[in-house]
């Protein structure tokens, strides 16, 4: 990998741009602001957020990128892309040959350019991270620059693929991880199916993740680009139940990817978590993003609550809240029980909640919840927290502040402390090891589990984490089973 890195960083283009600035001048140029929609506007919206950069907010960002002899960047993404190389792309000014190199080893770099948390992975190692104690080159700007340029322009490219080997692979789900899989085996000549339950594809980048953070359009577009490059879909199929692990093996596939993701909600047990209008984040964010619940016409249409309460800190808390905002409710607020420096949702997303009129009560936990003579939910009680010793993650332990609690009014409920891994497979396939939490055990160096002809990768394995780590998983898992069936072959 270094050999390579240094012989693309030794070419004669990159080595004329690295002498065209002095570093003095990059490091003095300050950090790219993203443009976005004004919050008053966009809480009444699904329009994107975030605008994108213009070529000329892109090209001085790539100023900044020192082209480092040691790309500490490329160590901290999931998916290994080379970030010099196409940073140095667009600062030439060929953003389609940025986006090419993109594609060498990501099968989603829209959609990564939108909603990895660049600022924990590749630009927490960035140089003016490490080095310089400066604000980190904005790489996840970049990335989604040239990938939204090279959409734009009409001139989509398909990556090589090696020629057609005969042997059938099959992956189980179409989210990131299955995607990320489905794209590296295409690659090496193999005759990819992805059999997804649902009768969209995308898995959790479709019904997780609304539009106004990731638009269905882009995420359509990358999986054109699969299907392109020879991957098949079939939807409305469920593994364990419409097809068995039987089935795919007498249908001549030699190899299972597993990527069925994280889709069993979590409740906290307590008192009164069964009344009318509270629902897991799950569901709520399914039905109005994947069966059109928002619109009143639906077969299913949601409940649209006045004051809505979404009880967690990550991102999918987040999107609830600021869903819960734009259809309609007058006073959304986020519940968690720890500060907001604990809070695992990205930086952005709390900036934007906060822009949108969300309202934070930190350091609360839900004691109970009452209802009306209906059995609607009208109230819960609150705990007030604070921050003991550090438990197993490093966070600060939350501590009940003993006797004080209050009410607080509330007409929906969105509970979003975690999910746990979709139970189907590891009830139905035969072989495996699986773990008291239902996750699917693997070799963590090549995501092969005990069947050595079965692999996963994502919330399967990891019962929860980005959609950066589970595409990192999947191209892992490809790398192994590539070696393996030319070993066995």
């Amino acid at each position: 990998m270094s050999e390579y890195l240094q012989a693309e960083r030794a070419q004669e283009w990159r080595e004329a741009l690295r002498k065209s600035m002095k570093n003095k001048d990059r490091t003095a140029i300050p950090r790219v602001k993203m443009p976005e929609v004004d919050p008053e506007v966009r809480s009444h919206t699904y329009d994107e957020v975030n605008l994108g950069l213009s070529e000329a907010l892109a090209r001085e960002e790539s100023h900044r990128c020192l082209d480092c002899v040691d790309p500490t960047c490329i160590t901290g993404c999931p998916v290994e892309i080379n970030i010099p190389k196409f940073i140095k792309n667009i600062e030439r000014g060929d953003y389609l040959e940025a986006a090419r190199t993109l594609k060498e080893t990501s099968a989603l770099p829209a959609v990564c350019g939108r909603v990895c948390p660049q600022e924990r992975q590749c630009e927490s190692q960035c140089f003016y991270t490490l080095k310089l104690k400066k604000e980190p080159v904005a790489i996840g700007h970049l990335e989604r620059f040239s990938a939204d340029y090279e959409r734009m322009s009409g001139s989509i490219s398909i990556p090589q693929t090696a020629p057609a080997n005969g042997t059938k692979i099959a992956v189980v789900g179409s989210g990131p991880a299955g995607l990320a899989f489905a794209g590296d085996m295409v690659k090496y000549g193999y005759d990819v199916t992805v059999f997804e339950a649902l009768h969209e594809l995308g898995g959790v980048l479709r019904y997780g993740i609304p539009e106004f953070r990731l638009p269905n359009e882009i995420v359509d577009v990358e999986i054109d680009g699969l299907k392109k490059m020879g991957v098949k879909f079939e939807t409305n199929c469920i593994i364990g139940k419409t097809i068995s692990q039987e089935d795919l093996r007498e249908d001549g596939f030699s190899g299972i990817f597993v990527g069925s993701g994280a889709g069993l909600p979590n409740f906290m047990n307590i008192p009164g978590e069964n009344l009318i209008g509270i629902m897991s984040c799950n569901e709520y964010l399914t039905r109005v993003n994947l069966m059109q619940a928002a619109d009143p016409d639906s077969d299913t249409p949601v409940y649209k609550g006045k004051r809505v309460a979404v009880v967690g800190g990550g991102n999918t808390a987040m999107d609830a809240v600021r869903t819960a905002r734009r259809l309609g409710a007058e006073k959304a607020m986020i519940i968690y029980r720890r500060s907001e420096e604990e809070m695992p949702a990205r930086v952005e997303e709390i900036k934007h909640a906060k822009e949108e009129g969300i309202d934070f009560y930190t350091l609360h936990n839900p004691l109970r919840y009452e209802g009306d003579e209906r059995g609607h939910v009208q109230r819960m009680l609150l705990q007030r927290m604070q921050l003991g010793e550090p438990d197993q993650s490093g966070r600060r332990r939350p501590v009940p502040i003993e006797g004080d609690t209050l009410w607080l009014e509330v007409d929906e409920v969105i509970v979003s402390v975690g999910v746990s891994p979709n139970p189907l497979i590891p009830q139905t396939f035969t072989g495996m090891e699986v773990t008291s939490w239902g996750t699917i055990v693997v070799n963590n160096d090549t995501m092969q589990t005990a069947d050595e002809m079965i692999y996963a990768g994502g919330d399967i394995v990891r019962g929860g984490a980005t959609v950066i780590l589970a595409m990192g998983d999947g191209r892992k898992a490809a790398k192994a089973m590539h070696a393996h069936l030319n070993k066995s072959l």
